[in-house]
C-alpha cells in the first residue's frame, strides 16, 4: 500500500502475454538515462509546441468528447445506446497510446489488460439482454500495481522481484469491481513497494515501470505511491482509479494531479490481496475527476470480507452507494474547523490558495472555527510512534503476503533485499533500500510496538481529531493537502515540504481531497477530515465545496513550468517569505 507517505526504481520489461494491440501498449518500459536525456530535451520545448503535440494526439482518438465525461454521464450514454463499453475501452486505449506511451509520455499506466476488450463485449451483451449490474457497468478503471489480479496482468508493486506467476485469486477490491461491472483496463504505475523502500526515493518511480510524470507540468512530480492512479485519472486515461494509502498516498497524488481522492477509514475497504506496508494504517480508495466519480467507486468496494478481519468493524458503518450523500449545497450550515498549526507555513503558495478556499467555504454557508488546531500535532509530525508501527508491521505483513504467492523469486523480505542487491543496476540505480534493511533488522520489541500503536492512535484520534471536533462541535476539519508539485529529482529524491495526512493516517480515519485552486498553474488540494466512518459527511461537504469553488482545471501536459508567465499564473495574495517546514519532510506512503 504505502507508508509514511513520504518514504518510496527502474528496469527492463518482461514478457506479458497476448494483447489486442501492439506489444508496446502492454507494458511501459523503464526510464533509463538515455530517455531522461530525451526528456530533458523535450522540457526545452515551448508550451506552444507541447500544446500542438497534444492536439495532434487528441485528434487521432475517437470520442474525444468523453475526456471530461463523468461516470454517470458515461452510464447514461451507454443506457441510451449512444456509447458501448467496447468503444469506451478503445477510446481510453487510444488515449493511453497517444499521451501516456507517446507524446507527452506521462508514463502512468504500468500495463494494459489484454482481456479488456473481450470483457467489454461481454458486458455490452449483458446490457443488451437487459441486465445492468449497477453504476459501474461497462466503466473502464485502472487499479494500482500493488493490487492482485488473477489474470494475464502482473501484480508486482512495481518491483521486478514480484514478476512471475499471477496470484491465485483477485484482491477483494478487484473482485468487487468486476462484480460491479467495472472493466479493469490495466494497472497504474506507482512508487515501488508503495514508497516504503528508501528514505531517498522519487515518488512515482518503480523498477518495473520507471518514472510517472505530472500531466500538468511533465517535469514535476505526481507525488505519493499512488502516483500513477492520480495522474491517469487527471489525464483522462480511465474513468476512475484505485489507489492505496498508509500515510498520504491517495490524497497527495490527488492533490498534485488535480483530482479527487478518498482515503477511507481503515477497515471500510478490504486489503486482502494488496501488497502491504502495515495493517494498522493501510487502506484502499478511489481517485476520480469529481467527488461524484470517487463516491461511485467507493460504494462498489465496501462490505465485510472474511479475508481481512479489519473489515468486520465496517458492519453497520458502510454503504453500497455513497453518491446519495452528494450535495451541491453541502456546506450550508456546516461547522468546519480550520487547521493551521503544523499543517501550514511550509509553503506561502499553498497558504495563499488555502485562504482563498476558506473564503469559498464561508461564502457557501459554512461557519468556520479558525483556528481549530490539534493539540497533538507537533508530536504527530515528529513521527516517532508511526515509524515504530510501520517498521514493525511491514516485515511481518509482507512475509505473510508473500506466503500467498508462488512462481515468483522471493518469499520473504530478506529475499527481496537480496534480489535488489543482485539486480542493483535495475532496482538500486537511483536510491537504496534503507527502510527494507531497517525492517529486516527487526529493531523494535513487541512491547515497544504495542506502546507506539496505542499512543499514535490516541494522538491522531481521541486526543487529536476527535478532541478537536468535539471541543468546538464541528462537522469536519480542513487543511491544505500539501505544496505545489516539486520538480522530479531521481538523484536527490523528493523535495517534500509538508502535508496534513498524518493525523488521519495514524488514527485510521478518512480524508477527502478536493482541488481548491492552483499556484503557478500547479494544482493544490484541500483535505476534509472527520472521525471514523464519517465518509458520508465528508462527501457531502467536499461535494459542496467542489460545486462552489469549481477549481479543477484540465492538465495541459506542459514540458516545464513557463517561468516567464509564472507571475501571471500565480493565485492568491499570500506572504512571500518562506516559513520553516513544520511537517515531516517525506512524501506519501
Amino acid at each position: 500500500m504505502e507508508s509514511p507517505d513520504r518514504l518510496g526504481s527502474e528496469s527492463g520489461g518482461t514478457e506479458r502475454g497476448e494483447t489486442t494491440m501492439e506489444e508496446e501498449r502492454s507494458f511501459v518500459g523503464p526510464v533509463d538515462r538515455r530517455r531522461l536525456l530525451q526528456l530533458g530535451a523535450a522540457a526545452a520545448a515551448t508550451p506552444l509546441v507541447a500544446g500542438a503535440l497534444v492536439e495532434r494526439a487528441r485528434a487521432a482518438g475517437p470520442h474525444e468528447e468523453l475526456e471530461d465525461a463523468s461516470i454517470a454521464s458515461l452510464q447514461a450514454q451507454m443506457t441510451s445506446g449512444g456509447l458501448t463499453a467496447l468503444a469506451l475501452v478503445q477510446h481510453y486505449q487510444t488515449r493511453i497510446q497517444n499521451l501516456d506511451r507517446k507524446g507527452p509520455s506521462v508514463n502512468s499506466v504500468l500495463e494494459l489488460n489484454p482481456d479488456a476488450e473481450a470483457i467489454a463485449r461481454s458486458l455490452d451483451q449483458e446490457r443488451k439482454a437487459g441486465h445492468v449490474r449497477g453504476p459501474l457497468h461497462g466503466i473502464p478503471v485502472l487499479i494500482k500495481g500493488n493490487i492482485d489480479t488473477a489474470d494475464k496482468m502482473s501484480s508486482t508493486a512495481g518491483s521486478l522481484a514480484l514478476v512471475g506467476a499471477a496470484p491465485a485469486q483477485d484482491a477483494t477490491v478487484a473482485k468487487r469491481l468486476r462484480e460491479a461491472g467495472a472493466i479493469i483496463l490495466g494497472k497504474a504505475n506507482l512508487s515501488e513497494w508503495a514508497n516504503f523502500r528508501s528514505t531517498q526515493s522519487s515518488s512515482g518511480w518503480s523498477g518495473q515501470g520507471g518514472q510517472t510524470r505530472n500531466p500538468y507540468v511533465l517535469d514535476r512530480n505526481p507525488c505519493g505511491s499512488s502516483s500513477g492512479s492520480g495522474a491517469a485519472v487527471s489525464a483522462a486515461f480511465c474513468a476512475a482509479a484505485l489507489g492505496t494509502e498508509t500515510d498520504g498516498s491517495i490524497v497527495c497524488p490527488a492533490h498534485q494531479n488535480g483530482v479527487v481522492g478518498i482515503k477511507p477509514t481503515v477497515g471500510l475497504t478490504s486489503r486482502a490481496g494488496v501488497v502491504p506496508i502495515a495493517h494498522s494504517q493501510d487502506t484502499v480508495g478511489p481517485h476520480g475527476k469529481s467527488v461524484a466519480d470517487a463516491a461511485a467507486m467507493l460504494g462498489a468496494l465496501t462490505g465485510v470480507d472474511p479475508r481481512d478481519p479489519a473489515t468486520a468493524a465496517s458492519a453497520g458503518n458502510s454503504f453500497t452507494d455513497y453518491t446519495q450523500f452528494l450535495n451541491l449545497n453541502g456546506l450550508k450550515g456546516a461547522r468546519i474547523g480550520v487547521m493551521r498549526a503544523g499543517v501550514t507555513g511550509y509553503s506561502p503558495e499553498t497558504d495563499a490558495v488555502y485562504e482563498d478556499a476558506l473564503d469559498v467555504l464561508r461564502a457557501a454557508g459554512a461557519t468556520l472555527v479558525d483556528p481549530a488546531d490539534l493539540a497533538t500535532i507537533d508530536e504527530i509530525n515528529g513521527g516517532a510512534d508511526e515509524l515504530v508501527v510501520l517498521i514493525y508491521e511491514f516485515k511481518r505483513d509482507l512475509n505473510t503476503y508473500l506466503a500467498t504467492r508462488t512462481g515468483i523469486p522471493v518469499h520473504t523480505l530478506a529475499d527481496c533485499i537480496a534480489f535488489n542487491n543482485a539486480h542493483a543496476d535495475q532496482e538500486l540505480k537511483w536510491f537504496g533500500q534503507e527502510l527494507f534493511e531497517l525492517a529486516e533488522s527487526d529493531p523494535y520489541t513487541a512491547a515497544q510496538y504495542n506502546s507506539s500503536l496505542a499512543h499514535e492512535r490516541a494522538l491522531g484520534g481521541s486526543l487529536g481529531i476527535d478532541a478537536t471536533l468535539a471541543g468546538s462541535n464541528l462537522d469536519a476539519l480542513v487543511a491544505p493537502t500539501g505544496a505545489p508539485a516539486w520538480p522530479t529529482d531521481l538523484v536527490n529524491g523528493d523535495h517534500f515540504l509538508g502535508a496534513s495526512s498524518s493525523p488521519a493516517a495514524i488514527a485510521g480515519y478518512p480524508i477527502v481531497n478536493v482541488p481548491m485552486g492552483d499556484s503557478f498553474g500547479l494544482p493544490v488540494g484541500l483535505s476534509f477530515f472527520g472521525t471514523a466512518w464519517s465518509e458520508p459527511t465528508l462527501i457531502k461537504l467536499a461535494s459542496g465545496f467542489e460545486a462552489a469553488a469549481k477549481a479543477r482545471k484540465k492538465p495541459q501536459f506542459l514540458p516545464t513550468l513557463p517561468t516567464d508567465a509564472a507571475a501571471k499564473l500565480q493565485r492568491g495574495k499570500g506572504p512571500k517569505k518562506k516559513a520553516a517546514p513544520t511537517a515531516p519532510a517525506v512524501a506519501g506512503l
